[in-house]
């Protein structure tokens, strides 16, 4: 549970940091599972559903280097079990209820020397709502700082409505931009968890390092909540973790 300093906090700046949540041997068995689905990435040439690669300076994809994985949880519903750690829906409980779903599960694994995963940009602006019942969620089985690309927010952004996002004609998703000056890196130990608004201004730089920063990101709302484009019992990427 949170406690009435942390509701507040997540209420004004849009988003709460749980340095190192997890213990080291849940981190370390999460780590195995999603090295097993790099390793599957590694013998893609090319793009198939829910796997995303990286792109060259031509736009093209590079085989074997997997930028995500979308619906990570229908790939391996192993990686379920990481959405349900028992320490990170005690905290979602306290912002949306004890009867939870997530959806939308994604994996990036933000490879050594280039790896991508998102630039600022607004989780609701894909939802098409600007709900305040939708908290997602950034769990980091890596250590991330901003060699590796770690995530990057706006406080209080939250509360300024939708911002205009252009689709990046030249790689993945749709962005926005925003005021550098009042961007906060969240650097960060393995085993970290970010809880923050759904409408909150978010990034990550790419990973200009040697190293890799596994992370995965999804999204925690009450189960009674129906999203047109994510409808419960309907949408194959949604799930009851908790409650009935």
């Amino acid at each position: 549970m949170l406690t009435e300093d942390q509701k507040t906090a997540f209420d004004t700046e849009g988003y709460l940091v749980f340095d190192g949540l997890l213990p080291e041997e849940r981190v370390s068995h999460y780590m195995g599972v999603l090295r097993d689905l790099v390793t599957r990435g590694e013998s893609l040439t090319m793009e198939i559903p829910h796997w995303s690669l990286e792109y060259d300076e031509k736009g093209d994809p590079v085989a074997g280097l997997v930028h995500k994985i979308q619906g990570v949880c229908q790939v391996d519903p192993r990686v379920l079990d990481l959405a349900s750690e028992p320490a990170i829906l005690d905290r979602v409980t306290s912002l949306v209820g004890d009867d939870i779903d997530v959806f939308g599960t994604k994996f990036f694994p933000k490879l050594p020397n280039g790896g991508t995963s998102t630039h600022w940009h607004q989780d609701n602006f894909y939802f098409g709502t600007e709900t305040d019942r939708i908290v997602s969620c950034g769990t980091y089985l890596e250590a991330a700082d901003r060699d590796n690309g770690c995530l990057r927010v706006v406080p209080r952004s939250h509360r300024s409505g939708i911002a205009r996002h252009v689709k990046n004609p030249a790689g993945h998703g749709s962005w926005t931009n925003v005021d550098e000056d009042r961007a906060v890196d969240v650097v960060c130990s393995a085993g970290t968890v970010v809880l923050f608004s759904a409408n909150l201004l978010h990034g990550a730089n790419d990973n200009h390092s040697d190293r890799s920063s596994y992370r995965t990101a999804w999204h925690y709302m009450p189960g009674a909540l129906n999203p047109e484009r994510f409808p419960r019992g309907e949408y194959s990427d949604r799930y009851t973790v908790r409650g009935v």
